[in-house]
């Protein structure tokens, strides 16, 4: 039997090197700074390799609000991403068929772009540069590839953590870190939160989101379209290249149907569906799906430990918001640490981390609410239903109040 010891504490150990875990490092990085903190972070994938890149048409691309794009300025990083986002200066909303609609523009809220399209993999490369050279620097230990194989409290809201380091060698050594605090961001599927009994609330809503990148016959101009067709709703966001990544929801039931037909096939289905407002669909990228869920987790802190990004919530990518919520929570949480340093309080305090959950909550209920209740809404086909959010619609979009007010919490303002 394989020897485990104890190899390092650590202030600080994030699980999870991917855009939420890493951007909480670039978050952290004053207070780690100012305090001295060891801090660690633990990532499967071998963070010295390069990432592939995806074939340039078919890169999935993410919707960052314009208050991400602060928080991104504020972290040193918007003047890396910025050559390679393209700006939504326009949304518009409509229900297929129907007379209800809303134009949100950034000029009537005095913003640049109301929100920003970028490509995953552009993010992530900025992201992991920025991690190597935290790394070089000596300011976080990065542990890759490796995993954590167990979780465990430990007395004084510490944690200990069971460690494998992954290599090709099938004696793989383990080895234990103690941390302060830990944080959980390795993805919705945490098998650590299923291990250490943290249950989340979850709500199939029985529909896939089927993506690709597409082009039309004219220019996007910058306008993204969320437009409710059918048995779910529909995203067109503006890309790079006069792309557009089309967002597609599906019925689960149909969706191996609609990843089989031809590009010809789908094209005139999906100029069927969406309607003529943005132009003639003429090519479609690779075509992938994922199924779609509400998923929360019933405990979001423990003492020394803190769910953070797609653990601790998933959602519908009817607007946008899930990405963009988990950077708020993201920057709260580095906060919540700065002032738990700050006062002489442990950063592991159970106290302290539910004052971050109690700061969230509200923004985290709306968002996810804002979200379920769309999806649901323009899921319903009766006719009183249709008139109603018609009307809701047409009034949003003539009182300028309502109208800012809805464009304000699009940009996580």
């Amino acid at each position: 039997m394989q020897e485990v010891r104890v190899a390092k504490q650590y202030d600080i150990l994030i699980i999870g090197g991917g855009l939420v875990g890493a951007s909480l490092l670039c978050a952290l990085e004053p207070s780690i700074r100012k305090n001295q903190l060891k801090v660690g972070l633990i990532e499967h994938h071998d963070l010295s390799e390069p990432r592939d890149r995806p074939p340039s048409y078919d890169a999935r691309a993410s919707a960052l609000s314009y208050g991400t794009r602060r928080i991104y300025d504020q972290l040193g990083l918007w003047s890396t991403l910025e050559p390679h986002a393209t700006a939504i200066h326009n949304i518009h909303v409509s229900d297929r068929g129907h007379f209800g609609s809303t134009r949100l523009n950034c000029e009537e809220e005095k913003v640049p772009a109301l929100g920003y399209v970028i490509e995953n993999f552009r993010l992530g490369e900025t992201l992991l540069e920025r991690l190597k050279s935290y790394g070089d620097e000596g300011l976080v230990e990065l542990i890759s590839p490796a995993e954590v194989v167990k979780l465990q409290p430990l007395p004084e809201a510490r944690m200990n953590a069971r460690i494998r380091q992954l290599s090709s060698d099938q004696n793989a050594e383990e080895y234990e870190i103690d941390a302060e605090l830990v944080v959980l961001a390795d993805g919705g599927r945490s098998s650590l939160m299923d291990a250490l009994c943290i249950h989340r609330k979850h709500y199939n809503y029985e529909q896939h989101a089927l993506i690709a990148n597409v082009t039309l016959d004219q220019s996007h101009k910058g306008v993204a379209y969320e437009r409710f067709a059918g048995k779910g709703p529909m995203a067109l966001l503006p890309l790079s290249e006069d792309r557009s990544a089309l967002v597609w929801t599906v019925p689960e039931e149909q969706i191996e149907e609609k990843l089989a037909l031809s590009d010809d096939a789908f094209l005139a289905e999906l100029q069927q569906t969406f309607g003529d407002r943005a132009g003639q669909f003429l090519k479609v990228g690779k075509r992938d799906s994922y199924p779609l869920s509400l998923s929360v987790a019933q405990e979001q802190v423990r003492p020394g430990l803190v769910v953070l990004g797609n653990a601790a919530h998933a959602m519908h990518p009817v607007a946008g918001q899930g990405y963009n919520l988990a950077i708020r929570d993201t920057m709260a949480l580095a906060k919540n640490i700065d002032q738990s340093l700050s006062s002489g309080k442990a950063i592991g305090n159970l106290t302290r981390l539910l004052n971050y959950v109690e700061r969230q909550k509200s923004d985290q209920s709306v968002t996810l609410g804002f979200c379920d209740s769309l999806v649901k809404l323009f899921a319903r086909e009766e006719t009183s239903v249709i008139v109603a959010r018609n009307v809701g619609l047409s009034g949003l979009n003539i009182s300028k109040t309502l109208k800012s007010e809805f464009a304000r919490k699009a940009m996580g303002l």
